[in-house]
């Protein structure tokens, strides 16, 4: 029996950070969904608790825009020149990874599964963007 090879398409690495940040996207809000089962979670949130204090609209606007970041990055791996892209990827990658590690510490089981595949995803992030592939050397014939 003659074994065959399925057919793939190669995916340039600006579409691999794109679904990446999406998974990413997806973790998030589900830990934060789930979070919200937690006893005491809601009873905290209506009583003006966020996760780091008492709420208030600074501390609201620095989470939103905190959280916005990796939805954009879906859209900026896509369009940004490389050069750019590969650097807000492995910035922003890096910084998620450690946000994830500092919160992991004491969290229910469900964060701390999400928070591993969250930092295999942002570990994925920073990697492909570090090892972004070179252009090919392009010689000028001489005219």
């Amino acid at each position: 029996m003659r074994a065959t090879r399925l057919d793939d398409l190669k995916l340039h690495v600006k579409f691999k950070l794109s679904a990446l940040w999406t998974a990413l996207m997806f973790c998030y809000i589900y830990g934060d969904y789930f979070g919200l089962y937690v006893p005491g979670q809601l009873k905290g949130m209506l009583e003006g608790q966020g996760p780091v204090g008492p709420t208030t609209q600074g501390s609201l606007v620095g989470t939103a825009v905190l959280l916005a970041i990796p939805g954009i990055m879906v859209f900026l791996s896509l369009i940004l020149p490389p050069l750019l892209s590969r650097w807000l990827n492995i910035l922003f990658g890096t910084l998620f990874t450690l946000i994830m590690l500092a919160t992991m510490p004491g969290a229910w089981v469900f964060y701390i599964v999400l928070g591993v595949i969250e930092v295999i995803l942002t570990g994925s992030i920073v990697w492909y963007a570090w090892t972004w592939p070179r252009a090919a050397d392009v010689q000028r014939e001489a005219p």
